[in-house]
């Protein structure tokens, strides 16, 4: 007897394959559930609890929940969603984004859920950290002020870039990006800006140096896409095979990057 791997996801049918979770399955067939700390090529880490759904009656997250078939998962629900808001505005107010000086507007993770969940207010009083910026690396500039803990970078430098440049330390508010290196600046490591960690955080605390306004805030990635409309797009996109307007399309951190492609 075969049984037929699929949930429904908030009345959709959703197919799955051996192994996947919940949120895996939903990107991979265009069905949005918002996240922050998830990535493709890691495995689940279900630390802001973005994508937390309600399945079969109770509520867990979906980057760490295995598809099994039959389910039932809620997640565009006002309930969640009104959670999700919360959540959204407790990051905000505990550090510092302020998205109209920020050279990740446009194509910050953080911004476009703000808008997608429709946050219209910050609600709780800002906590202004004073975490240290840190300047010595001559490609990239950390800003730990921007920092939402999603470890991302963590991870990436120590299972995919093989350096553990990156750590966390502290507790509670005291919690706190930290570097390996003798005096905890950035310069002093062996981090580059070809490694996966410089090219994974979801808001503006790990960025270029040099590049910040190459493209214009109007024409960025979230700019005309809400993060909704890209996941779907990105499962036309592969679907049919189809490369658009000379540029490669991608997942990133369960949204689309797209990357313009040199000449030449």
């Amino acid at each position: 007897m075969t049984i037929e791997r699929y949930i429904t996801i908030d009345g959709e049918i959703v197919h799955f394959g051996a192994g996947q979770t919940i949120l895996q399955a939903a990107l991979a067939a265009g069905v949005f559930i918002p996240h922050l700390c998830f990535h493709p090529d890691f495995g689940p880490h279900a630390s802001c609890k973005l994508c937390t759904v309600t399945v079969d009656g109770r509520n867990g997250s979906a980057c760490a929940t295995p598809a099994m078939p039959g389910q039932e998962v809620h997640s565009d629900t006002p309930e969640l969603n009104a959670r999700r808001r919360v959540l959204l505005q407790m990051l905000f107010v505990e550090g510092n984004h302020f998205c109209p000086g920020c050279a990740k507007s446009g194509n910050c993770k953080l911004q476009a859920l703000g808008y997608e969940l429709e946050m219209f207010n910050a609600h709780y009083a800002h906590f202004y950290p004073n975490r240290g910026l840190d300047a010595s690396h001559p490609d990239i500039l950390l800003d730990r002020n921007r920092c939402i803990m999603c470890e991302l970078c963590v991870r990436a430098s120590r299972d995919v870039d093989g350096k553990s440049v990156f750590a966390l330390a502290g507790r509670g508010r005291a919690s706190h990006l930290v570097i390996n290196s003798p005096s905890g600046k950035l310069g002093e490591t062996e981090f580059a800006l070809s490694d996966k960690a410089a090219h994974v955080c979801p808001v503006g605390a790990i960025m270029p140096k040099r590049v910040g306004y190459s493209v214009p805030i109007g024409e960025r990635q979230f700019d005309h896409d809400s993060l909704r409309q890209k996941v779907k797009k990105h499962t036309e996109w592969r679907s049919s095979g189809e490369e658009r307007d000379g540029a490669t399309k991608e997942l990133v951190n369960g949204s689309v990057a797209v990357n313009s492609v040199k000449e030449g």
